[in-house]
């Protein structure tokens, strides 16, 4: 069965368990896919690539709601009255 691999590098369970960080260094700051019988079992994502993911998210999720708002009445207020 084809199976989509979703990253430019890929590496077997066996290779990350020998060299955890150079398996993460192979994927030069992108994802690496980890395979387990020539099948994608996980994805290896570096730290700053998690946190770029999740606030991409947060920004969706952000617009999301600006946007479910539009059109909603605006009242203006002063910091005084907050």
């Amino acid at each position: 069965m084809a199976h989509h691999i979703l990253a430019a590098t890929s590496a077997s369970v066996s290779e990350l368990k020998k060299n955890p960080m150079g398996t993460v260094a192979a994927g030069e700051g992108f994802p690496v896919a980890i395979l387990n019988r020539n099948e994608p079992a996980f994805y290896c994502v570096p730290a700053k690539a998690y946190e770029a993911m999740l606030d991409r998210l947060e920004d969706l999720e952000l617009n999301a709601i600006a946007d479910a708002r539009e059109g909603q009445t605006v009242h203006k207020v002063s910091l005084d009255e907050l």
